[in-house]
């Protein structure tokens, strides 16, 4: 395996000090020309699908990676990209949309319980439970008027929200403790940038259908939605689930990044294709030479 980026710049173990602002949206090019990001890149999902079979051959983790972001930033085309050389039997990816009245039902960590990878899998969520601490802190009109809590529970937002806190560090814990390894991405993209690729989405007759006019409305919540951001990640990066902050100025960048980190959590994993008892060898070898016998027999007509 090639070495690849340093990723440790862009790794969040301890938030107690962590601000975003300290963490920038563009880096050098990680790549010399296109010929160059496309052989990094295939060698780096080509790596990625070894170690997810052995995964899946060891069956005893999973992994689950979380991509966070403000609109444009290219989660969907980051995911497309790293995982698309991945057994698709080996992994799920899972958009969180508005949540469906069966959703609203339940508590907020519900629909992503329910969407946890099995042993030898990955999961990834396209957005995911940190939008209850993130789009609700920017619109708190979500949980007062449409989540239908209980009046005790909204009567102190602040502590509503330090309880969601407390609830996802509790569920990581809980993951890892199991043998999922939670794995968390902000994508930060600069405000220029994402005015650059809404512009590209009008402009281009292709792109149309990505753009929403709430997307330009939301765009005026930046600043909040960028101290969200920055609580949550101080409130939930841990060493055993640590977030990224990966440059989403430059998506190929981008993609490279997301690609040498998911590879080196992977790599944690010491994984290795399994090693039988000297039983299970001798039942091997048994069925190969009954094998062997058969094709060695002349067919007939």
């Amino acid at each position: 395996m090639s070495k690849g980026p340093d990723i440790e710049q862009f790794r969040v173990t301890r938030g107690e000090a962590f601000k975003l602002e300290d963490y920038p949206t563009k880096i050098p090019s990680l790549y010399l020309d296109e010929t160059d990001y496309l052989e990094k890149l295939g060698k780096y999902r080509d790596d990625l699908h070894e170690m997810q079979l052995q995964m899946y051959a060891h069956d005893r983790y999973a992994m689950l990676a979380i991509f966070q972001a403000m609109d444009a930033a290219g989660k969907d085309s980051t995911i497309e990209h790293v995982f698309s050389g991945v057994n698709p039997q080996g992994v799920d990816v899972y958009s969180f949309k508005k949540p469906s009245e069966e959703e609203l039902d339940h508590d907020f960590l519900w629909r992503a319980n329910t969407l946890m990878p099995g042993r030898g899998k990955i999961a990834v969520f396209n957005r995911s439970y940190y939008e209850e601490v993130l789009v609700c802190k920017v619109h708190p009109e979500i949980v007062t008027k449409i989540q239908r809590l209980p009046e005790r529970a909204v009567r102190n937002m602040n502590k509503l929200y330090e309880q969601r806190y407390d609830s996802i560090r509790d569920l990581e814990k809980h993951l890892t403790r199991n043998g999922t390894h939670v794995v968390k991405f902000f994508l930060n993209v600069s405000k220029r940038e994402q005015a650059k690729r809404f512009l590209s989405r009008l402009d281009d007759p292709e792109k149309n259908w990505k753009f929403n006019e709430g997307d330009l409305a939301e765009r005026q919540y930046w600043d909040d939605y960028q101290k969200c951001y920055q609580k949550a990640i101080r409130e939930t990066a841990t060493p055993e689930s640590p977030w990224y902050i990966v440059p989403a100025d430059s998506k190929k960048n981008m993609r490279l990044l997301v690609a040498t980190i998911i590879r080196a959590e992977m790599k944690k994993f010491h994984l290795a294709w399994p090693e039988f008892p000297q039983e299970h060898r001798d039942a091997l070898t048994r069925s190969r030479e009954v094998l062997m016998k058969e094709l060695d027999k002349k067919p007939k007509g």
